[in-house]
C-alpha cells in the first residue's frame, strides 16, 4: 500500500529538529549548458554529509522506548552506515553497523566517530546480512534496512518535500536510483505536494537493475556493478519498489564516462563537493536535454561523502 499525504507531512514534521534544512542551490551557466532552470537540493550539506540521516532519525524515532533501548542494527558499505550512527547517537540509542571488509577506511572511521559499533563483514550481500541477523538475536536490536523499510523511505522524502516547499513550481525531480529509498520516498512528496510534476531516476548503465525492474514488472539484480557511484550499487526492495512502479515513469541510465563529466562540472561550477552518485541524476539530465528543454527541474544532491585520494578526476 502506497503511504498516504499525512504519512509524508508527519515524516517531515518529525525529522525537522534533527536535520538541517538544506539550502537550494542554481547556476546560470549550468541552466544554459541544460537548457532548464536547475534548482540543486544540496543534500551533501546535511548531517553527516548525505540525505541518509533523515530516513535514519524518522525510523529510530518510530520505535518504542522499549525498542530504542535495544539499539538499532543495519548494514551498509558508507552512507546509512553513518546515518544511522549519528541518529542513534542524537537519540541516545546504540547502533551495530555491519560493514563489509572492503568498505572504505574513511566510511569506516566516520562510522567510529558517530559512535557506530562495526562489524566486519566479507563483501557480499549474504554475508552482511547473516551478521545483522545474528547481532539481531544476540542483542534483540532492531534491524533498519537502508532503504526497504517504509520509515526510512518516508524520511528520505523530506528532502523533496522540503525543495517543493520552496519551489512548488517544479516540473521534474531527478534523483539518483540505488536501493530505491530515495527514489521511492522523492515520488511520494512528488505525487503529494507538487503541481503536475514527475518523479524520473538516474541510474548507472553498469548497475541499471532498477531500470530493468521497471521495465520487467519484477526486482531485477545486477550480478556485478562496476560503478564509480558506489552509493548505487544496491538492488531496490519489495518495500519501495511498488511506490516506484507506481510513481515514477522513468528512470535515465547513463555511463561512467558521463558520471564523472556531470561530478566534475558541479564541481567546478557549484564549487561545492559532491560524491558520484550525487552527479548521476544530473548526468541524466545532460543526456536528454531535449526531454526537459525550457522545464523548471529540481534535482537531489545526495550526498558528498567522496574519499579525496581517490578522485575520478
Amino acid at each position: 500500500m502506497i503511504p498516504s499525504k499525512k504519512d509524508v507531512q508527519e515524516a517531515s514534521v518529525r525529522v525537522a529538529p534533527y536535520v538541517h534544512q538544506t539550502p537550494v542551490v542554481t547556476s546560470h551557466l549550468l541552466d544554459a549548458i541544460c537548457g532548464a532552470s536547475v534548482y540543486f537540493k544540496c543534500e551533501n550539506f546535511q548531517k553527516m554529509g548525505a540525505f541518509k540521516m533523515r530516513g535514519a532519525v524518522n525510523a529510530i524515532l518510530q520505535l518504542s522506548n522499549e525498542e530504542r533501548s535495544r539499539g538499532v542494527v543495519t548494514h551498509s558499505s558508507g552512507n546509512f552506515a553513518q546515518a544511522l550512527s549519528l541518529a542513534a547517537k542524537s537519540l541516545s540509542v546504540k547502533a551495530y553497523i555491519v560493514m563489509p571488509s572492503n568498505a572504505p577506511s574513511v566510511k569506516k572511521e566516520a562510522v567510529k566517530g558517530y559512535g557506530g559499533m562495526i562489524t566486519e563483514s566479507a563483501p557480499t550481500l549474504a554475508a552482511r546480512e547473516q551478521e545483522a541477523a545474528r547481532i539481531v538475536a544476540e542483542t534483540g536490536a532492531t534491524f533498519i534496512h537502508p532503504s526497504n523499510n517504509l520509515n526510512v523511505i518516508l524520511g528520505q522524502g523530506t528532502a523533496a518535500f522540503e525543495l517543493l516547499k520552496t519551489h512548488p513550481d517544479l516540473e521534474v525531480v531527478l534523483t539518483p536510483v540505488g536501493g530505491g529509498g530515495l527514489v521511492a520516498g522523492t515520488a511520494l512528496s512528488v505525487h503529494y505536494f507538487g503541481k503536475n510534476c514527475i518523479t524520473i531516476g538516474g541510474e548507472p548503465s553498469v548497475a541499471d537493475d532498477a531500470f530493468r525492474s521497471l521495465q520487467s514488472g519484477v526486482i531485477e539484480t545486477n550480478k556485478t556493478a562496476p560503478t564509480i557511484a558506489d552509493g548505487l550499487r544496491t538492488n531496490l526492495g519489495d518495500v519501495n519498489f511498488p511506490i516506484i512502479k507506481e510513481l515514477v515513469p522513468k528512470i535515465i541510465c547513463v555511463d561512467e564516462t558521463e558520471i564523472i563529466a556531470a561530478m566534475k562540472l558541479l564541481w567546478e561550477r557549484l564549487k561545492i563537493v559532491i560524491e558520484p552518485s550525487s552527479a548521476v541524476p544530473f548526468a541524466a539530465l545532460l543526456k536528454e536535454k531535449e526531454r526537459f528543454r525550457n522545464k523548471k527541474i529540481g534535482i537531489i544532491l545526495s550526498g558528498g561523502n567522496v574519499d579525496l585520494l581517490h578522485l575520478p578526476f
